[in-house]
């Protein structure tokens, strides 16, 4: 039997999502500079809050030890000037952006004269499980709100003073620019029991999007009864084709590696073809130790880097997030595919070579999200793609793929206009 208790939590739960259904419709009849005002009215709110949310954020990083939170963390979680004003900086780089919504995506005039037209519509709401990080809270809010979404945030509870902050600020600027005020809600509570009650709600909420470590996300892919966009890891891979250029791949290596270590597209398995690897793989190694980054190879590797461990399976399956990574030499293109396709987590793989050829047949055999041609993997995000923001990175194949920006957040709609046309 359900206790009261649980009883008033489900009962939250179904109200908010409620809310956030009707906001979604009215959303839905706001105009592009409606929304647009929103995102500028609401940049200035948080510079013009910058107080309240600062008092906010001292709550969150005087409790971060009890959370045991790393500094690199803690470090994210904190707020200062700065990093308020890139935060209202970027909602006004979301109101900037092309709108997606309305935008026809194809149209077509039928022999007996129908005109038929595919149009852009919203999802209708979002239920965004994330991370302690704080600018999230806003990020996600402005592209469901661009793109014409009401969003239920479920931050993490280590920034729940912050992100409270921040969405009473924008919330507050909502009404008065013509934009549904529960359009933006932020979950109150911490009960881990909230999130299965929300993902039972697709009645309500359209689309499920978990951004945080693998558990959570197999959690919400498990029980959720609503679309998924997510991705479970991040194993991305850069593979030295036996045309390249060492310093080229020396150098995306380093930054594919150790530019930030912590995320997603950050490489974590290197490849390096036979016929180049007595070259390729101390040039390169060498540049890694140079971050401290701890090798775990082949072989091969290992008889060419005296400070080698030997490589299991589940070495080469990992994502390391931290200073670790694979290498395994490869005889042939074709294998660093299937290795590739059998060990990666189809997020995204890199190929250095200065063969056409080569990369060609990488970009069509790889079966990731995105596939980099002497590129590193650290530009599978939405602002280096050119969509200005995105809400988190997919590795599934239906509806969305990579970097999920405006559009990711749409579907479509077929109008179809005639003149008294019957069939």
């Amino acid at each position: 039997m359900a206790t009261e208790q649980q009883t008033d939590l489900q009962q939250y739960c179904h109200e908010t999502a409620t809310k956030a259904k009707r906001a979604a419709s009215e959303l839905q009849l706001c105009s592009t500079e409606s929304r647009n005002n929103w995102l500028r009215a609401a940049a200035n709110a948080l510079r013009d809050g910058h107080q309240k949310i600062l008092q906010a954020n001292a709550h969150d990083i005087e409790a971060a030890p009890q959370f045991n939170l790393t500094d690199a963390q803690i470090d994210r979680l904190r707020l200062n000037a700065e990093r308020i004003e890139g935060i209202a900086t970027a909602l006004e780089e979301v109101a900037n952006l092309p709108d997606p919504i309305g935008e026809v995506i194809s149209s077509t005039v039928r022999p007996n004269g129908l005109d038929v037209k595919q149009v852009r519509v919203p999802l209708g709401v979002v239920f965004f499980i994330y991370e302690s990080r704080p600018n999230v809270t806003a990020d996600a809010a402005a592209i469901c709100i661009k793109s014409g979404n009401a969003v239920i945030l479920r931050g993490g509870k280590e920034a729940a003073h912050s992100s409270r902050a921040i969405v009473d600020l924008i919330s507050g600027v909502a009404a008065e620019n013509n934009i549904p005020t529960d359009a933006v809600q932020l979950v109150s509570t911490t009960d881990r029991d909230a999130v299965g009650h929300f993902l039972r709600l697709n009645d309500f909420i359209d689309v499920a999007i978990p951004r945080g470590g693998e558990g959570l996300i197999r959690r919400v892919a498990d029980e959720a009864t609503m679309p998924v966009i997510k991705h479970f890891e991040g194993n991305c891979h850069v593979y030295v084709d036996k045309t390249a250029d060492l310093d080229v791949a020396e150098k995306i290596v380093v930054n594919a590696k150790c530019q930030r270590m912590g995320v997603c597209n950050a490489c974590e398995s290197l490849l390096v073809h036979r016929s180049i690897a007595d070259q390729a793989i101390p040039q390169i190694t060498a540049a890694l130790a140079e971050h401290e980054i701890e090798i775990r190879g082949d072989h091969i590797t290992c008889s060419l880097v005296e400070t080698a461990i030997e490589a299991s399976d589940s070495d080469y399956k990992s994502e390391f997030l931290g200073p670790v990574i694979s290498i395994k030499t490869v005889d042939s293109l074709k294998e660093a595919v299937e290795h590739i396709n059998s060990f990666g987590s189809h997020h995204t793989d890199a190929i250095v070579t200065s063969s056409e050829d080569s990369a060609d047949y990488f970009t069509k055999a790889v079966d990731s999200s995105a596939v980099m041609v002497n590129a590193s993997t650290r530009f599978n995000d939405g602002g280096e793609f050119g969509l200005g923001a995105e809400i988190g990175i997919s590795t599934d194949k239906f509806h969305a793929r990579g970097p999920c920006g405006l559009k990711e957040l749409t579907s479509y709609k077929y109008i179809a206009i005639g003149d008294g046309h019957v069939r």
